[in-house]
Parts: structure tokens; sequence; C-alpha cells
């Protein structure tokens, strides 16, 4: 159809597209229904979990009692069970083609396990068993090679065909809680250590490249799938870091909106953002750019959330929490699933478009960030914001009175980094 986009032409334009993203926002509200199923069957907390790094629909959960299950999300049910380790599984990643996967528990073993059922009267075991000095807390695997690596008192870079570590980068003398390898960069590794390090390596030299220290304890992070230097810190001070590795001084985004420590961080395929699981018994979901998070999920019986992943469809977001069970969410909580008919995504196209137009407007804004929150998160967050409004009105008193320029602005991204060490 021919139109004439003359503004002369059409005085409501503005007025008419105001209400109707008005209507958009709110309706987004009422369909916000994120929580989609969960899977219940373990006997004990989900401790870790790994994603199937070829089917979207299979998942692998680790639990407290050192069971590995793994899922079909399609059916919604468990296919397998292993009673992998004696203890925690502290870890658990699958192989780059998705044949098999491993696990590291507290009983100081590595084990390999094939991925596919075994055959009718064949056992139940693994093909490799590592065992080694120390317990290990965390595994991953490399992108693209036959190596894996393992971090507990060191951080260990293992050949899958032998039985020693190729090679042992330690730098400092605390336990390391996480070890991550880049998916771009591939011979890249973040581990975050229990003496507040976030240390780097490569592969291809046999000693560390540099490390920042925080203020306090860093649980986990996880490498941006999309920008090879970024990665982002999930801390034990509410917040999470986005760094970029080159430029460790200060952190490219710091986000705040927890209020408890952050456990664990996950980002989305497209690079864009991230989802974040925590103690206070929430799982939020950050854009990368911005300081606070779009999106908080929580149910009444979900507890401490320790682990959590988004689907590399980029359509879900599975946490697995304390109460033994996983849970899985819309990672866009109004998005209608199933087949969607040519006008419905035209309309909805358009309805995108006007909520972005008027976002900043404030009756939208104040619709599209409101958030019911359970009671206990809501009063954290506003003594936190209390004890804020202190430290800064005595930072502004203590300023006015001292001489100029003894007391130094300290930004917000500066005020957590201790030393960054090359």
């Amino acid at each position: 159809v021919p139109r004439n986009y003359d503004p002369a032409l059409h005085p409501f334009e503005v007025p008419r597209e105001y209400t109707r993203a008005l209507n958009a926002t709110k309706l987004e509200r009422v369909f916000a229904k994120p929580f989609l199923s969960s899977l219940d069957g373990h006997r004990d907390g989900v401790n870790c979990m790994a994603k199937h790094p070829k089917s979207l629909s299979t998942v692998l959960s680790g639990a407290c009692d050192g069971e590995v299950k793994i899922w079909n999300l399609t059916k919604r049910q468990c296919i397998r069970t292993i009673q992998a380790h004696e203890g925690f599984v502290r870890g658990m990643c699958a192989r780059f083609c998705g044949t098999s996967f491993f696990t590291v528990g507290d009983d100081k073993t590595v084990k390999q396990w094939k991925m596919e059922s075994p055959e009718y009267g064949e056992e139940e075991e693994p093909i490799h068993t590592i065992l080694g000095k120390t317990v290990y807390t965390g595994i991953d695997h490399h992108w693209k090679e036959a190596v894996f690596a393992t971090c507990g008192h060191q951080v260990d870079i293992w050949d899958e065909q032998r039985t020693s570590p190729m090679c042992s980068l330690t730098w400092g003398f605390d336990s390391i809680s996480s070890v991550k390898f880049n998916p771009i960069e591939t011979y890249l590794l973040g581990s975050c250590a229990s003496d507040r390090n976030i240390v780097l390596y490569d592969m291809r030299k046999s000693t560390p490249l540099k490390k920042v220290i925080l203020n306090m304890r860093t649980n986990t992070l996880c490498w941006n799938p999309m920008e090879a230097f970024v990665f982002t810190a999930a801390n034990e001070d509410y917040n999470l870091y986005t760094f970029d590795m080159r430029f460790l001084e200060s952190p490219v985004t710091v986000h705040m909106d927890h209020v408890s420590a952050v456990l664990d961080v996950d980002y989305s395929p497209t690079g864009k953002e991230f989802v974040s699981a925590s103690f206070d018994k929430s799982v939020r979901i950050f854009p990368v750019e911005k300081g606070h998070s779009r999106e908080v999920y929580h149910t009444k019986r979900m507890q401490h959330v320790i682990t959590v992943k988004w689907t590399s469809d980029n359509k879900y977001i599975l946490c697995g929490s304390d109460e033994m069970n996983i849970r899985l969410w819309k990672a866009n909580a109004s998005e209608k699933l199933g087949v969607l008919a040519p006008r419905e995504k035209a309309a909805m196209n358009y309805n995108q478009k006007l909520k972005e137009k008027f976002q900043y407007h404030p009756k939208i804004r104040r619709i599209a960030q409101h958030r019911h929150l359970p009671k206990s998160i809501f009063c954290q967050i506003k003594e936190q914001r209390i004890m804020r409004e202190a430290r800064r009105r005595k930072e502004l008193n203590r300023r006015k009175h001292s001489k100029p320029g003894s007391v130094p602005f300290v930004s917000e991204r500066k005020k957590h980094i201790v030393a960054v060490v090359k």
C-alpha cells in the first residue's frame, strides 16, 4: 500500500504510537510467565551442570551426593543416572564432540564417561579414571582439542590419553575454585582462586599471564562467546564485574543488583546478555553493557541457586539449587512459545520497536521495570540503599572538612580492584 509519510498529514502519529507502546508494555507484563517446569529426581542439592555441545535437548547435572543425571529437556525427564563419585560432584564438562563427558569429585578422581547409555547387560563404568593427589574443585574442556583443565590446589592441563598432567600452573598458594577455557582464543584460560585473585593463563606458555586482585573472592567466571577478550566474574561482594583482559586496571562494567554472594554466571550464545545465580535465592539476567538487571526470577520453593546455564538456542535458562531441583525458565519472560502466525510475528516486531522507541518515557519505564520481589530481597535492597547513602554522605563530609585534594574521588569501577600483577 503506498503511503505518504508527510508528518503534516499524520498529526496524531506520536500520541497514537505512545498509547500503543503503553499497551504493549502492559501486556508484556501481563503475559510474563517465565517458569516452564522443574526437573526433580536428585536426592541432594544440585552442585553443577553441563550443556551438551551438539544436542539442545540434553543437559547433565551433578549433585552433592556424587550422583550424575542426564536429562532430556523435550520429555522433561531423566534418561540416565550414574553414581559417579563419593561425596560431592565438584565439576563437570562435556567433550567438544559430545561423545563423552568428564566429572570431578571429592574423592580426588577425574572420570570420563560415555554420553550414550550402556548396552543391555553392560556395566555402567567410566571409560577412564585418573586418580589425583588432591581434591579437584572444577574442570573444563578445550573447545577444539583433546585437552582438558582441572583446578584445585593448582591448575593442571591434561591430555586425554595420559594419566599425568601435561603441565601444572600455579601462582600463589591458595585453592582455585573454577577454571574456564576461552571459546574463541582457545588456548587462553581464566581461573578464580580463594585468595581473591582472577588469574589468566596461556596454554602455549607454561606460565600465568597476569592476575587481578579484587576486594573479595570471585566464585567463578565466564568468557563472552562473541568477544574474545571479555569475561564476567561473579563475586562474593554481591556484584558481577565484566573485564576486558587487556585492561584489567578497572572493569568495563560493574553489575549490581543481587543482595547476596553471586555463585555462578553464564553467557547467552549471542554474547549480549548473561545470567547470574545467587545465594539470595534468585536468578537475574543482565545486559552486558548495563549495570542493572533487566529481569529477576524467583519462586517460593527455590533456595540458594548454586549453578545456572543458558541453553545454546538462546531461548531457555536452567538453574540448579539447594533443594534438589533443576528449573527451566524462558530467557524472555513474555515470549510466546510454539509456532507463530505471520501476523503475530509482525505484531510482535512492531510492538518491540514501539517499546524501544518510548522506553525512556517515565510511565512506560516504570511499568517495564517494576518487579515483585520476595520480602527478604526487598528489605535487603532497602537496607543496602540506606548503607550506600550513609557511606556517600560520610565521604562528602570528610571531603568538605579536609584539605582540598586530600580525599580523592574514586570511581565505582576502581573501588573494588586492589591490584593488577603482570
